[in-house]
């Protein structure tokens, strides 16, 4: 504790907030405050915050009552500042203004909270000479290098609640129903809420589907008497413009099939909300050990859990890269054989 005693640290959450970023603050502060004695500072908005010098410091007290919060205290921005401003009349040298800032404070670390886009900014902030620390957060765990982001298993609970709630809709009703998830480019989301909710196709970006497939696989199960049908879709499979996924899928059934369907889009109810218990408990570890790492002066780093343990993984291998589903995943091997489709035609 006494070559940490009096070090000055920063911690700011970037991109689009999700569940546990209040954890992630809680696990940082109090480890940095109570276990090493240092001074912890909260910048507002995300990097716009180091851009604008608006910030804080952040008392142990403040950090009591946040843990089951939704949201971020400190705020949040998608604010890139290594990106060129075409609209900026006045070009103004981000990067260079955040190292001045970042040295004008005296800060011996920064700690980065944030997705794909803030890990990159993150990185290149690292190889401007600042002493950085990642933490991946995101419902789409599609960070590369980490094993699961905190917001994943938060979303999957909300979104699989919402597809229970559909069954009974769907039921009553005999029609198909649509629904889609969140996750960009990445199909994890849909995925594991898709099986959690007893999904009959499940549609993800990493799989490309054929609309007569899923048709027929649609009017299979209606002949076989089975009532009703839930469709989970990712938002970033392949559907016309104009449209959304769900949408788009919804109007190919009642085209192919002549079967009722409706479609549900569950949007930014996804990452609203308290964190679920095991967010609450992946934030606060991770938080807890990028203090450490600090302690320890490991930098240029993102927080990663891998096969249960906490890692140091470097930033510049995380950066421009994106953390998809296998075709060959063992939950997709396994829905296989449940007959779940996957809008490709295979069994197996």
């Amino acid at each position: 504790m006494s070559n940490t005693k009096g070090k000055k640290i920063g911690i700011l959450t970037a991109g689009g907030d999700c569940p546990g970023l209040n954890a992630a603050i809680r696990g940082v502060g109090k480890t940095a405050i109570v276990e090493y004695g240092m001074q912890v500072y909260g910048f507002s908005s995300g990097f716009l915050g180091m851009i604008n010098q608006e910030y804080r410091e952040l008392q142990e007290t403040e950090l009591s009552g946040i843990l089951t919060l939704g949201g971020t205290i400190l705020g949040t921005s998608r604010e890139k500042p290594f990106k060129e401003d075409k609209k900026q009349f006045n070009k103004i040298d981000k990067p260079k203004l955040i190292r001045k800032h970042y040295d004008e404070m005296g800060l011996d670390a920064l700690v980065v909270i944030g997705g794909n886009g803030t890990q990159r900014t993150a990185s290149k902030l690292a190889k401007e000479g600042l002493n950085i620390i990642g933490l991946p957060k995101t419902i789409d765990n599609d960070v590369w290098g980490t094993d699961v982001t905190f917001g994943f298993d938060s979303a999957v609970t909300i979104a699989t609640d919402a597809i229970d709630r559909l069954h009974s809709t769907a039921n009553s009703h005999k029609r198909i129903m649509v629904i889609e998830v969140m996750g960009h480019h990445a199909g994890w989301l849909a995925l594991y809420s898709g099986l959690a909710g007893g999904g009959d196709v499940i549609l993800i970006p990493e799989i490309e589907y054929d609309e007569k497939v899923v048709a027929n696989y649609l009017l299979r199960r209606a002949q076989n008497k089975k009532p009703y049908s839930i469709v989970v879709v990712a938002e970033g499979i392949k559907h016309k413009k104009g449209k959304s996924a769900a949408q788009h899928i919804s109007d190919m059934i009642e085209a192919e099939t002549e079967l009722e369907a409706r479609q549900t889009i569950l949007g930014y109810i996804q990452r609203g909300g308290s964190p679920s218990p095991m967010d609450r408990l992946l934030a606060t570890r991770y938080g807890a050990s990028a203090v450490e790492m600090i302690s320890k002066g490991e930098f240029g780093v993102m927080v990663a859990l891998k096969d249960n343990k906490i890692i140091g993984m470097p930033l510049e291998e995380v950066a421009d890269k994106l953390r998809t589903v296998p075709t060959d995943h063992h939950m997709i091997v396994n829905s296989r054989k449940m007959d779940v489709c996957f809008g490709d035609g295979k069994r197996l």
